[in-house]
């Protein structure tokens, strides 16, 4: 009799080495609801940064761009700031609330149809069918030894798999600067270092992710799988597979001799075969279901064919999972999904934009911020008036230039004007020419009579001469010498 073999050795690995995951192709609904969101996905992705939104002449003509240099985000007719990044916040968090929306009403949908990562696989697995044949076919393939054949078939779809990746890392730099230029300065070798790096990098990431590793992305590298897990619920819809109906399992010879011996799965694992991340859904819930679906179609086809009602693998919760196994009746889709917590996900949501489009359409174009120059703290003039100094950054947020007029308000017989003025000439506004799209700085004297206290909050305002609009305003505080310390003197 052998012993046992001895698993605890020091050669022995540590990991299962990986199986190769082949899936099979398949028609359905699913099928061609994935089929639509990648196309609409990736033109989305690919398209944008050529579309042109007309702004003016002194502002870029892209549709979207995000133009670091001058730090701006433009979106169509929305410009955001470097001091309005509170909007790309918000928009992250709408997406976060979006995502647990999604996810608490219909799984990891987001995951089975619109994450990158499962789009560019997609695309690859496609080509991949085209090149080297179907499941039987790749699989044969695969286990052929190296020839002329195989080595063509390797690098036709490996050729096809980079030129996707780097059309993909090119697309992803412009959206950072004006795309026509970019390209033309890319292939010139005039573009940035940053330029070819990115390209580099994300030409390699999206090769390696969506051609080799595929669902080990999925499974092992994403932890968005651990996340979802404390969003979902016993009113979630899942796939899954309702093995009250479908066991016991038997052959279709099997199930049609004896159909009450038998449930109704063939085991015929054509859900298996069409899964892109490799598992077996009869198995139940598990972190390697990305909620794609195609099992779904795959099995309503088999189902067809041998005359059974379909919905054996289904979209289903775990309270109509027992309701259905006690013999009663699953609630209404619409019902499932229009529940109270996803109703406050979506309240949320539509509240935070909401608020957001309110902000947009109530900002004004103008912006001050006011600095006081702290040396000296104040100065006092021949005639006795006590000056103080500020320096202003009046932002111009239309791409126009724009004359801006700068007032004092609640300083009694208050003067302004600028180093290059003269103090005979001060009135109580001043204007500016500013810039399109520019921030305008510049040093402020404001003197007033040293009678009065010694800090005398007052306001700063501004109103652009074009469209006659209020800007923004800000207060400060005048300082005088203290009349204790005058007395003294």
């Amino acid at each position: 009799m052998s012993s046992p073999k001895d698993l605890t050795g020091p050669n022995q690995p540590l990991y299962e080495a990986r199986k190769g995951v082949y899936p099979k192709a398949v028609d359905g609904f699913f099928r061609r609801l994935k089929w639509g969101i990648m196309a609409v996905t990736l033109e989305i992705y690919y398209i944008t940064p050529w579309l042109r939104w007309d702004r003016g002449p002194y502002a870029p003509d892209q549709a979207v761009l995000i133009d670091l240099a001058n730090r701006r985000f433009y979106m169509f007719q929305i410009e955001i700031w470097p001091h309005e990044f509170y909007y790309v916040v918000g928009l992250l968090v709408m997406a976060g609330i979006g995502l647990f929306l999604v996810t608490s009403a219909v799984g990891r949908a987001w995951c089975g149809y619109a994450c990158p990562q499962t789009i560019w696989t997609d695309l690859f697995l496609h080509i991949e069918r085209y090149i080297d044949g179907d499941r039987n076919a790749q699989t044969r393939l695969e286990r052929a030894p190296w020839g002329p054949q195989k080595i063509a078939k390797r690098l036709g779809k490996w050729s096809v798999w980079l030129f996707i990746a780097f059309w993909t890392g090119g697309a992803w730099i412009m959206y950072f600067a004006d795309a026509p230029t970019l390209v033309r300065d890319f292939w010139s070798g005039e573009a940035a270092p940053v330029a070819y790096a990115t390209v580099g990098i994300l030409t390699a990431t999206t090769f390696i992710f969506g051609g080799f590793m595929r669902e080990q992305v999925c499974i092992y590298m994403c932890p968005w799988p651990r996340i979802q897990t404390a969003m979902m619920d016993e009113k979630s819809l899942l796939v899954t597979y309702k093995e009250w109906r479908g066991e016991k399992r038997g052959s279709l010879k099997a199930t049609q001799a004896d159909p009450a011996a038998f449930g109704d799965c063939i085991d015929c694992n054509q859900c298996v075969a069409v899964c892109p991340t490799g598992i077996d859904i009869r198995e139940g819930p598990q972190i390697g279901c990305i909620t794609c679906a195609l099992c779904i179609d795959a099995c309503d086809n088999v189902m067809a064919q041998i005359g059974k009602p379909r919905g054996l693998i289904d979209y289903c919760t775990l309270d109509d999972a027992e309701v259905e196994k006690a013999g009663g009746t699953s609630h209404p889709v619409l019902r499932t999904l229009f529940r109270s917590r996803t109703l406050i996900y979506f309240g949320v949501w539509v509240s935070i934009g909401l608020a957001m489009l309110f902000t947009l359409g109530q900002r004004t174009r103008l912006d001050l911020a006011v600095q006081p120059d702290r040396n000296p703290v104040y100065v006092r003039l021949s005639d006795g008036s006590i000056r103080n100094n500020y320096t202003l950054k009046i932002r111009n947020m239309e791409t126009r230039p724009r004359i801006v007029d700068v007032y004092v308000e609640g300083l009694p017989r208050a003067v302004v004007w600028t180093p290059a003025g003269k103090r005979e000439f001060a009135t109580q506004h001043i204007h500016f020419a500013v810039a399109p799209d520019a921030v305008h700085k510049v040093q402020l004297f404001v003197a007033a009579p040293a009678e009065g206290p010694g800090h005398s909050p007052f306001t700063i305002s501004t109103i652009a001469r074009t469209g006659n609009e209020s800007g923004d305003s800000d207060t400060v505080v005048f300082e005088r010498p203290e009349r204790e310390k005058e007395d003294e003197e």
